[in-house]
């Protein structure tokens, strides 16, 4: 009983979970131990990278097509929330974000950015929040960028006006009058 493969053309983008987006630019067929394999030729222009997965393990890795638009208008929701800062260690919170961001689902990726962005007027982060927080940003804006065909540095402008405008709001709440 094989699993019914996910489709995917050359030309397609598609979320692969710890790369993020990347465009399906061949599909191959190669011999490997005596097996035929078919395979789907992904390209990471930004992290200048190919990855090849064999199309009967795409559904498995969690490799998927862009998020519909319904998803992208939920995850810029979660980005206009109040941030939730958790006290647990440092080392716990950052396996946690890791692991979200990782996981390819996009919500889970908009709480990561959400939790993790500092307003000017904020506390500067950590060497480490900073990093995670810009690998979150950029995996959201690279999305965003395929799905509304611009380039990433505008994806990523619209992403941190939101949190902008998000945090004018929440500040105001801890200012006492």
């Amino acid at each position: 009983m094989a699993a019914k493969a996910l489709s995917f053309d050359v030309g397609d983008y598609v979320v692969y979970p710890k790369h993020g987006v990347g465009r399906v630019i061949e599909l191959q067929k190669q011999e490997i131990a005596g097996c035929s394999l078919e395979l789907y030729v992904l390209r990471f222009e930004k992290e200048r990278m190919t990855l090849r997965v064999p199309t009967n393990k795409a559904e498995s890795v969690g490799m998927r097509k862009l998020s519909s638009d319904k998803t992208m208008r939920e995850a810029m929701e979660t980005l206009k929330g109040k941030p939730k800062v958790k006290r647990t260690m440092w080392s716990r919170r950052a396996q946690e974000y890791e692991a979200k961001i990782n996981s390819g689902d996009l919500a889970s990726i908009a709480e990561v950015v959400r939790d993790l962005f500092r307003a000017d007027d904020q506390p500067e982060q950590s060497y480490s929040e900073r990093q995670i927080f810009e690998a979150a940003c950029s995996r959201l804006a690279r999305e965003l960028a395929a799905m509304e065909e611009i380039d990433e540095p505008k994806a990523q402008e619209k992403i941190l006006d939101i949190l902008r405008a998000a945090a004018a709001i929440y500040n105001k709440e801890k200012v006492p009058a």
